[in-house]
């Protein structure tokens, strides 16, 4: 065997002390990431975690008392024939099954039939949810959907302990309540809030509920994605994860690897009413400050700033002239005497940026401005007539503005008169609304405006949407009142060598900016 000594004068020497400097230094250089990839990772097991968690998370129950028609629209009487109060008395209980468990079909026929024999005899009817303690006074936080319409709501402990719990505050828009209980002497254990911010895709997650009624249980996953909007509400911004959430999960918390409540438990995907491992989460940033809001008003408190908006389209973007591409909101409709109309916003403006934040896509406005304080004196950024602008407004509340009607408010329009005319252009047929077209299209009274009568199948109005019984309001950000006005605009458009012009329609109600291609 022949043996090769290297000495350390050599090249080869020097080449090889150089060799290994450089991956001592590199050993080394790669140790605080290593350590920090390792602290990132998921820990051999959940269980001191779950150990930890699960004292501070409850099961909910409600009842609620289900009438038959006759005894609602005797109880609506309000008296007997005595004079005294009509009496509820007890049904049997639904216990509550697995979907698919044959059991539940057999009691649900079972209990059919017991309404139908004696369909005076109220029912009770019992659901179950999770829910999870913030604060050791006794405030617990679930879904709205968890004790909605509930007459009684039961919170059961860890250890099977029951108390009464007094519903505090309800939001639908997102889906959150937060309870009362009265613990005692009892020493209650809470869990704390973190930031879903911080939550990346691909972080590790555990979901703890009582999902079927079976008790306290833990599941783990990742989150699998962020800001999901599942059409739930005007504020979604679902995380969503592939923890396994089922039915009684909901209002359970979602915990990141701290321990800490990043998100509340509230829909799945499913086809058959199991888990397939896609759960959605309110995160705890949007929850937060609800539930906050909850305990310390009993209900929300949300900024209003008074104007109804759509998406810009790249073919919005380009009839308007915005740079940058498709971004912001466009202000379709302006409520009347709200804090928008106070301060000039008007219809056809993309709002940029609210508050300093930047809107780069149309449903993180409305969050945003819930989230602001009202009486609060914001800067918005707007986009008008080619160029960016800002403007102040001091934003209103959102729940009075609702109370009132003003949150659905639609600006008053001039009269206009009976001529027809068609814009082949845009391959549509338009008139002005006169008593025929007003029961044809079931028009209001006071409804005015050109409307469309007929559309091309293979015009540029029927490529988007539009059909008969729309009305225009405006084109090119200018109002019309007659088919004559809307075919001048849309010569003027064509003159100018543009290709697209902007109109706005009126659906049932519902003003919305459209971007048709000028045809022909």
């Amino acid at each position: 065997m022949h043996q090769v000594h290297v000495t350390g004068a050599s090249p080869i020497g020097r080449a090889l002390r150089r060799a290994a400097a450089a991956a001592t230094l590199a050993l080394i250089l790669a140790q605080p990431a290593a350590e920090a990839q390792a602290a990132r990772a998921a820990p051999e097991s959940f269980a001191d975690l779950a150990e930890k968690l699960l004292p501070a998370v409850v099961n909910i129950s409600t009842t609620q008392t289900v009438r038959s028609a006759g005894e609602r629209s005797q109880g609506e009487r309000g008296q007997g024939q005595q004079g005294q109060p009509n009496e509820r008395r007890r049904g049997p209980e639904i216990p509550q099954f697995p979907p698919g468990s044959p059991f539940e079909e057999f009691f649900k026929d079972f209990f059919d039939r017991q309404q139908r024999d004696n369909p005076q005899q109220p029912r009770r009817a019992t659901s179950l949810g999770s829910g999870f303690i913030i604060d050791p006074a006794g405030f617990i936080v679930t879904n709205n959907h968890v004790v909605a319409e509930a007459d009684e709501v039961t919170v059961r402990m860890h250890d099977d302990i029951d108390f009464k719990a007094q519903v505090l505050g309800r939001d639908a828009k997102t889906d959150l309540a937060l309870l009362k209980i009265d613990p005692g002497n009892r020493k209650l254990t809470a869990v704390t809030w973190g930031d879903s911010n911080r939550a990346r895709v691909g972080d590790w997650v555990v979901a703890i509920g009582n999902p079927f009624g079976l008790g306290g249980t833990v599941t783990a996953g990742i989150v699998s994605a962020r800001a999901r909007d599942i059409q739930a509400g005007p504020y979604d911004d679902f995380l969503q994860t592939d923890a396994s959430i089922n039915q009684g999960n909901s209002g359970g918390p979602l915990f990141n690897i701290e321990g800490q409540v990043i998100g509340i438990n509230a829909a799945i995907y499913s086809r058959t009413g199991g888990s397939v491992g896609i759960g959605f989460a309110v995160p705890s940033s949007l929850a937060r400050p609800v539930i906050q809001q909850l305990k310390d008003y009993g209900r929300t408190r949300r900024g209003w700033l008074g104007v109804r908006i759509q998406q810009v389209t790249d073919e919005i973007a380009d009839s308007l002239g915005l740079t940058g591409g498709a971004r912001g909101a466009l202000v379709a409709d302006v409520t009347k005497g709200g804090p928008a109309e106070k301060a000039k916003i008007r219809g056809g403006d993309v709002i940029l940026s609210f508050d300093g934040k930047p809107i780069t896509e149309m449903r993180r406005l409305p969050r945003i401005v819930a989230e602001t304080p009202i009486e609060k004196e914001v800067t918005v950024a707007l986009w008008r007539d080619g160029k960016e602008m800002s403007v102040k407004a001091k934003l209103g509340e959102l729940e009075e503005a609702e109370k009132t009607n003003l949150a659905t408010t639609t600006p008053e329009r001039g009269k206009s008169g009976d001529r027809q005319g068609r814009v082949e252009a845009l391959g549509m047929a338009l008139a002005s609304v006169t008593p025929e077209l007003r029961e044809r299209f079931e028009f209001g009274e006071n409804t005015e405006g050109v409307v469309v009568t007929d559309v091309d199948q293979s015009g540029p109005a029927a490529e988007k949407g539009i059909r008969p019984g729309d009305l225009i309001v405006e084109v090119g950000q200018e109002e019309v009142k007659t088919p004559a006005d809307i075919a001048a605009k849309v010569k003027k458009a064509q003159d100018a060598k543009r290709k697209l012009v902007l109109l706005l329609v009126e659906r049932q109600g519902e003003m919305r900016f459209v971007a048709l291609r000028i045809g022909g």
